[in-house]
């Protein structure tokens, strides 16, 4: 039986009234300090900040409507600034025809102008639809271009980076408005043309679609054209949309007689310009003009009273043009005799029309090969400007398996023909002074624009006259003119890229008869055929290809008697040539090394201009050092004619209003 003590029974009574004073008391704490808090936040600074790194902030500053489907901060804050942010997030349209309220009374700039270019194309890609983009391209316009003086506007800053934005966003919004959708072209015609506060009328001239003996079609966006396969992409910042457009002969046009090859893509530049564009923004009635320049005749506009750049992409033409040409599959049949191309070989052709005042550089590729070999070179050199200022190309395509006598001969017969085609009466001095580059056996053909052989050619392989030889007329012409060579007049300086000047070590042998038994020789050489065969041993020096007409891979066989006897002649002494020798990487001296094809010793000639080793394979027309010192002797070519007092490639004109 327990014992009652009061004692206790006091203390535990006392303790259980201070528990429940106590719960009470921290009830009333925790409620004191939650409204205290929340004074304190009431009171605290509304303003925070937080560091981010370098990379996040730029991103952050730089998205726009073009990159990240989301205005720029500089649109967005100008929008904020009226009070029409959260409108346009919920009713873009409201928003915009708002702020377009606000310019149109006066009370806007610049800035309003750029907020509503960047709004409106923000819209138009979330579903606004196509008058959205032309209404952006229409305030892009006036933000670059609406003058300081007669609109009371501050001057343009071109260090303010809403004006490259501006640029972006005009030359993107022009290809949205007028692209014909399901096909991807764009459409140069007239018309009138809704915007969402009113139309535009534009104009067009048919006669800007004219290229050379050509008719500019299907233009396509180069910045929707994704490269694969070349070293370098070349696009020219500036104003218009730059675009890709094939060029289809006019009615008529023998395409095997034109200088345009036939498959040609050309880059050009369409620019909308509009008449009083503030006033015609107010009012909602809009006049403008559509205009297509080719990057060939132009490289600059005057809008405005401005002179500007325009949008170039080079690289994309050429990219698209290759890329569907049959030509890769044409070299290896085009050695072997059976063009598959569907054109006739010998060609000499170019990527644009003849240019007078400019001077050819003549590319001729190596065996089994094409131009098209020479496609990251040229690339990079027309993204020169001074260089596209003053030459023009052109390039010689040929079957690389015939005697290489008679493709030489069929080169200068095509540069003395186009001469004549392009230039009768001889009033173009720029087009005489070609400088022709030749590739691996390209370069034999070169080196025969520029030699006088007298019979010495002849001497190293025939024993006897051409008179003595028994075949046709036309065929003791033919050897005539392949044998007793007297110099290009037109050519004046000659590059010679990794030239087996006196053979490849991978010819010879089994090699040679395999290549003699499947190459077709042409019609013409049928006699010649005959002739060797019948009276070899009588009318031939002991060679290789006794008995038998040689291929071209036979003339390039060490110890042939017609690349023996064409390395002893020199060229002529008023035609620089220049060298370009690729040797691998492996080999640690260069005069002992080779390019996998050509030994260095066979490409070095004694007296060039100067000579390049570059460290590459046999085809190093694409390599960077490669490229360089063809630009380095262009320059060079190019001043040394200036200095004689011919003026060669004058500077492109610019489109004016």
């Amino acid at each position: 039986m327990s014992e009652w003590i009061p004692g206790r029974r006091l203390e535990s009574s006392r303790r259980a009234s201070r528990g429940r004073e106590g719960g009470a008391s921290h009830r009333a704490a925790t409620v004191a300090l939650a409204f205290l808090a929340t004074a304190l936040a009431a009171c605290g600074p509304p303003i925070r900040v937080k560091r981010v790194s370098a990379p996040v902030a730029y991103r952050e500053t730089t998205a726009n409507a073009i990159s990240s489907g989301r205005a720029s901060e500089w649109a967005r804050t100008t929008a904020n600034q009226w009070g029409l942010l959260e409108g346009f997030d919920e009713q873009p349209e409201v928003a915009l025809e708002k702020l377009r309220g606000i310019e149109a009374s006066g009370r806007g700039g610049r800035q309003e102008l750029f907020a509503l270019a960047e709004l409106s194309f923000e819209h138009a890609e979330r579903g606004g639809h196509r008058p959205w983009y032309l209404a952006s391209a229409v305030y892009a316009y006036a933000f670059l271009f609406a003058s300081s003086d007669s609109d009371g506007l501050p001057a343009l800053d071109p260090l303010d980076p809403r004006t490259r934005l501006a640029a972006d966003l005009y030359n993107r919004a022009l290809v949205e408005a007028f692209q014909v959708r399901g096909l991807g072209w764009v459409a140069v015609e007239p018309g009138v043309f809704p915007l969402p506060f009113g139309e535009i009328a534009i104009t067009t001239e048919a006669s800007q679609l004219r290229w050379g003996d050509r008719v500019l079609t299907e233009l396509t966006p180069a910045s929707e054209v994704e490269i694969l396969g070349m070293r370098n992409r070349h696009l020219v910042p500036g104003i218009g949309a730059a675009l890709s457009a094939t060029a289809a002969p006019l009615p008529g046009v023998d395409v095997t007689r034109s200088l345009i090859t036939p498959r040609a893509r050309v880059a050009t530049t369409l620019v909308l310009r509009v008449e009083d564009v503030r006033a015609g923004i107010a009012s909602g009635h809009l006049a403008g003009r559509l205009d297509l320049y080719a990057a060939s005749e132009f490289d600059k506009a005057t809008i405005e009273g401005h002179e500007v750049a325009l949008e170039v992409d080079e690289t994309a033409p050429l990219a698209v043009m290759l890329a569907g040409s049959p030509v890769w599959k044409a070299e290896f049949w085009a050695f072997f005799g059976r063009n598959s191309a569907g054109v006739p070989l010998p060609v000499l052709a170019s990527l644009e029309p003849y240019r007078p005042g400019r001077i050819p550089v003549v590319f001729v590729h190596g065996t089994e090969s094409s131009p098209a070999r020479w496609a990251d070179m040229a690339n990079d050199l027309l993204a020169d400007p001074w260089i596209h200022q003053r030459y023009q190309f052109w390039y010689f395509s040929y079957d690389s398996g015939n005697p290489i006598p008679y493709s030489a001969l069929l080169l200068r017969e095509k540069l003395a023909k186009a001469i004549e085609q392009l230039d009768p009466e001889g009033r173009d001095p720029c087009l005489r002074d070609m400088v022709v580059i030749g590739h691996s056996q390209g370069g034999l053909l070169t080196k025969m624009t520029a030699v006088r052989t007298g019979d010495d050619l002849w001497g190293a392989s025939f024993k006897v006259p051409p008179e003595e030889v028994q075949v046709s007329d036309s065929t003791k012409s033919l050897l005539r003119r392949g044998f007793f060579v007297e110099p290009v007049p037109s050519v004046k300086r000659v590059v010679f890229v990794s030239t087996p000047h006196r053979g490849s070590f991978l010819t010879g042998g089994i090699v040679n008869r395999l290549v003699r038994r499947l190459v077709k020789l042409p019609a013409n050489l049928a006699s010649l055929t005959v002739a060797f065969a019948t009276e070899g041993p009588r009318i031939l020096r002991s060679g290789g290809e006794l008995g038998e007409v040689p291929t071209a891979v036979d003339n390039m066989t060490p110890g042939n008697r017609f690349l023996d006897g064409l390395a002893k002649i020199p060229v002529v002494p008023d035609v620089p040539f220049h060298s370009i020798i690729s040797v691998e990487e492996k080999f640690p001296v260069v005069e002992q090394g080779n390019d996998g094809v050509v030994e260095y010793t066979s490409a070095h000639l004694d007296g060039a201009a100067s000579e390049v080793v570059v460290r590459s394979p046999h085809s190093c027309q694409a390599h960077p050092d490669t490229v360089q010192e063809v630009r380095r002797i262009l320059r060079l070519h190019a001043e040394e004619v200036a200095g004689t007092g011919q003026q060669c490639g004058p500077a492109q004109k610019a489109a004016t209003d």
